[in-house]
């Protein structure tokens, strides 16, 4: 890579960083992508259209997903190239713009959802309750109550809830902040699991010198889904985290609520689950449509059937 690619990547990751709020990963994400096209293209500085536009042949043989993302890197770099004055002109426009689709979420019914709560409320059930239990009450509340990430769950501070406040305040992806509300139930969870946590704790749920981690919750979550009969494969923690959104939206949730919650950048990634309520606006239609009390039309023959003959 030459010093003068290298300088511009440079220059405009700490814009990213500064102006945008990137986070570490989506950081070095651009950087393995733009350092990687400036080798296919022999340098981005001075790359052409036409070498911009062989970039497709190039990736052909990766997802659509990947070429989007590098070719997002890039229109972001060369956007920032040409808004800085370091560049006239602006070639992205040569860049391959692959048709996504997003895959729809994995869905948990509340029956199966119930299920879990109701093995977790019989273990519970004890003079005694084990701390894990307890602990493992407190997580899965706090993922389907709250529709928190796997990250966010484990890394939540000790003190995170407060008697006095229903809500968490939460720094999720590229730092931006969420409020999330916290159920009642939830807050008595963590309550209960909170006695087992040392004073002098940084973490809710602390493991070893750290907190619990990702891997752990994701086997926690799996082995819970066996213990009532589903399909471990078909559970994670993010498909509580897609339970909780389906449920809510189900419910009668406000679209633009659930991507504040969700701590969604875009209102596209929250639309997925709409897919999931078509059941419920086609009886909406049926009971509240000004249309609905209306008796039926009388079919009419040249219309609804043949003709009649003359």
């Amino acid at each position: 890579m030459s010093q003068d690619d290298a300088a511009l990547i440079d220059r405009f990751l700490e814009m990213m960083a500064a102006e945008r709020g990137a986070s570490r990963n989506t950081l070095l994400a651009y950087r393995t992508d733009l350092q990687g096209a400036g080798q296919l293209v022999g340098g981005l500085s001075d790359a052409s259209k036409d070498a911009l536009g062989e970039l497709g042949a190039a990736w052909a043989t990766l997802a659509a997903s990947s070429v989007a993302r590098k070719a997002s890197a890039l229109r972001a770099f060369y956007g920032f190239l040409e808004e800085e004055g370091l560049r006239a002109d602006n070639p992205s426009a040569a860049l391959p713009r692959p048709v996504m689709q997003r895959p729809l979420p994995k869905i948990l019914s509340t029956a199966e959802v119930d299920s879990f709560f109701t093995l977790i409320a019989e273990r519970l059930a004890v003079e005694h309750p084990a701390p894990q239990d307890l602990r493992l009450s407190a997580l899965i509340e706090l993922l389907y109550g709250s529709g928190l990430r796997a990250t966010e769950l484990v890394s939540l501070p000790r003190r995170a809830l407060a008697a006095d406040r229903p809500f968490l305040i939460l720094k999720g992806k590229g730092g931006r902040e969420r409020l999330v509300p916290i159920s009642d139930r939830a807050r008595v969870a963590v309550s209960a699991w909170l006695t087992h946590v040392g004073e002098d704790s940084p973490w809710l749920f602390p493991s070893g010198k750290s907190h619990l981690s990702r891997i752990r919750l994701y086997q926690l979550v799996k082995a819970l889904a066996e213990a009532v009969g589903i399909a471990p494969q078909r559970v994670s923690p993010h498909v509580l985290r897609h339970a909780f959104a389906t449920h809510l939206l189900e419910g009668g949730a406000d679209l633009r609520a659930l991507q504040s919650m969700l701590g969604h950048a875009d209102i596209g990634t929250t639309q997925i689950y709409t897919h999931v309520d078509s059941r419920r606006l086609v009886e909406l239609v049926n009971s509240r449509h000004p249309l609905a009390g209306m008796p039926p039309r009388t079919p009419h023959p040249c219309v609804d059937g043949e003709a009649p003959a003359p």
